[in-house]
């Protein structure tokens, strides 16, 4: 019996995640390999039709574009974050909240702001007028892009900060207070003993900020619906209009394509950081 009980308090888990993860994946990657109806066998017809479709290759393009600026970018200012707010002490518990709060705001809210501000008659248009200058259409540009990376990186950045200051508070204080004594300054301590003691905690906040950025699809399509503007078309809103169309031959293919390559994605990180816990 006691052998037993691990199992059966995963049953419950298991088999949700087998009933409406494993089992609905798996019909994905079967219905990859027929046609729309599902009934007849097309071979790789659908890999071969998502590979050379042009909105496959620019939302996949802009897709890893996205990631390739975000994820780096928010590690970087939410790990500058973490150590700014462990150095703050009596204050950082006021920064923390502070930096915490955009995640509590709504989707349709921060919708409402880009709104206010980028639109052609928002606050920032407001400030080019005063001094001059031409209004622009910030979500009918390239600059959306990087409307869409600011917002991703102010939303996530709080989230990203506690996983650091979680791996923060696992370094010991001995290791600094030997390196000060052996000379160390400030540079020093975070080179050599901040940034290796991080190694672990890099792994799984990377994996997470990694997946956190499929999420942004929800401000881009409030704002700008099923077409944007081409810098901020995304995987999502190509999966949405495929799945609009019925296509699901298609759908089922590039789903499993998306899978895999986040499946090798998280294997190079685990395989580049991940083994720092055994060392």
């Amino acid at each position: 019996m006691n052998r037993a009980a691990p199992y059966l308090f995963l049953a419950p888990s298991l088999a949700g995640l087998c009933v409406f993860v494993l089992v609905p994946f798996a019909d994905a990657v079967r219905r990859s390999f027929t046609d729309a109806m599902g009934s007849r066998f097309v071979g790789f017809a659908n890999y071969a039709s998502v590979l050379g479709n042009s909105a496959f290759r620019l939302a996949a393009g802009n897709t890893a574009r996205f990631i390739g600026v975000c994820v780096p970018l928010l590690l970087c200012v939410s790990l500058l974050l973490a150590v700014a707010v462990r150095a703050a002490k009596d204050g950082g518990r006021i920064f923390k909240t502070t930096y915490l709060i955009p995640m509590a705001i709504p989707v349709a809210s921060i919708v409402l702001l880009w709104q206010a501000l980028f639109h052609r008659q928002g606050l920032v248009n407001a400030v080019l007028s005063a001094l001059g200058a031409q209004p622009v259409d910030f979500m009918g540009t390239d600059a959306a892009f990087w409307v869409l990376i600011g917002t991703y990186v102010w939303k996530n950045a709080g989230y990203d900060m506690i996983l650091w200051m979680a791996g923060l508070d696992g370094i010991s204080d001995s290791l600094y207070e030997a390196a000060r004594v052996d000379g160390a300054g400030a540079w020093q301590c975070f080179w050599r003993v901040t940034l290796p003691g991080l190694l672990p905690t890099l792994f799984m906040t990377a994996v997470l900020s990694l997946l956190n950025t499929f999420k942004v699809f929800r401000e881009a399509y409030l704002v700008g619906g099923a077409y944007p503007h081409d810098s901020i078309y995304l995987l999502q809103h190509l999966f949405n209009n495929w799945f609009l169309d019925l296509d699901v031959g298609r759908l089922c293919a590039a789903a499993v394509l998306i899978a895999a390559v986040l499946l090798a994605a998280i294997l190079l990180l685990q395989k580049l950081w991940g083994g720092e816990d055994a060392r």
